[in-house]
C-alpha cells in the first residue's frame, strides 16, 4: 500500500474542496491509501511514512498563506534528518483573482520540497482539462470574488476539481511507478 499525505490551509473552504478532489483522484488508484488533512490538524512527523506528499493552501499576493508557511518552517528536523528526501511531492493554489499570482505561488510551494529533496511531480498538458489552463507547476485555480457580499461564494467548478483529481491521480501512478 502506497500512502499520500495531503496537507492545507483553507479559510473560505475553496482550497479544502481542492484537496479533497486531489485526495479522491489519489484514491482512485489501487493499493493508495490517502491521509487528507487541514494543517491544524497535521503532525508533520506523521511525513516521515509517506510516499508522497501534496500541499496547497489559497495564494495571497503570489506567496503562500501564512498558516501553511509556519506548518513548512516546522519542518525544519525532518530537513536536517533528510527525511523527506526522494518522497514525491506536488502543489495546489486556489486565488480570488484572474492573474492572481497562481504561478508564483505554486512555485513559492515546491521551494520547500526541493530544499528537503523531493522529486515533483507537476501536471501535464496531456490532461485535457489542463490543456485550457497550462498550469504545469500543480493545480491554481481561480474562484474570482463574489459581485456583492450577498452573493453565494463563488466554489471551484466541475473543471477545476477535475484539475485536483488528475493531480492526485498522477501523484498515485508516480509513486506506483516509482516503488
Amino acid at each position: 500500500m502506497k500512502k499520500i499525505y495531503v496537507a492545507y490551509d483553507s479559510e473560505n473552504g475553496h482550497t479544502e474542496l481542492l484537496a479533497k478532489a486531489i485526495a479522491e483522484g489519489a484514491r482512485n488508484i489501487e493499493q493508495t491509501q490517502v491521509q487528507l488533512n487541514h494543517i491544524r490538524d497535521s503532525n508533520p512527523n506523521d511525513l516521515v511514512d509517506m510516499d508522497a506528499i501534496i500541499w496547497g493552501c489559497p495564494g495571497y499576493f503570489g506567496t503562500i498563506s501564512a498558516n501553511l508557511k509556519k506548518w513548512i518552517d516546522d519542518l525544519g528536523v525532518l530537513w536536517a534528518e533528510g527525511k523527506l528526501i526522494n518522497k514525491v511531492g506536488a502543489v495546489f493554489c486556489t486565488t480570488a483573482t484572474v492573474h492572481g499570482g497562481v504561478e508564483l505561488t505554486l512555485l513559492n510551494l515546491m521551494t520547500p520540497m526541493l530544499h528537503q529533496g523531493m522529486i515533483i511531480v507537476g501536471l501535464p498538458g496531456n490532461i485535457p482539462e489542463n490543456a485550457p489552463y497550462g498550469s504545469f507547476y500543480g493545480v491554481g485555480i481561480t474562484c474570482p470574488i463574489e459581485s456583492s457580499p450577498d452573493d453565494p461564494p463563488n466554489m471551484p467548478s466541475e473543471t477545476d476539481l477535475a484539475l485536483g483529481k488528475a493531480l492526485g491521480k498522477r501523484v498515485a501512478e508516480t509513486i506506483q511507478k516509482l516503488h
